[in-house]
């Protein structure tokens, strides 16, 4: 398993298309991947390849979030979308 921390940076956090943007890139991946605010407990981390779980967790800008892959890819999940999130998904 492969777990990174990193704190969104664009102005609207995980809104609509950004959401869909990370979600459509984590689905690229075979890896079980999950994301939570990292300032929350461990059992609230939700699947990242869902739309509707990601948003119920209101990721706004400035909040820190931890990403966990587990699997053959796990690695490459992790780095990519710690990359995205990180490139303020187009927004700045």
């Amino acid at each position: 398993m492969k777990t990174a921390q990193t704190t969104v940076k664009n102005s609207s956090g995980l809104h609509a298309r950004p959401a869909s943007d990370f979600v459509g890139t984590a689905k690229t991946f075979q890896s079980a991947i999950t994301i939570r605010v990292a300032s929350h407990p461990a059992d609230t981390a939700v699947n990242a390849k869902s739309i509707i779980r990601l948003l119920s967790l209101g990721i706004t800008a400035g909040t820190e979030v931890e990403i966990s892959a587990n699997g053959p890819d796990e690695s490459k999940a992790v780095d990519a979308l710690i990359s995205l999130i990180d490139s303020g998904f187009g927004e700045e």
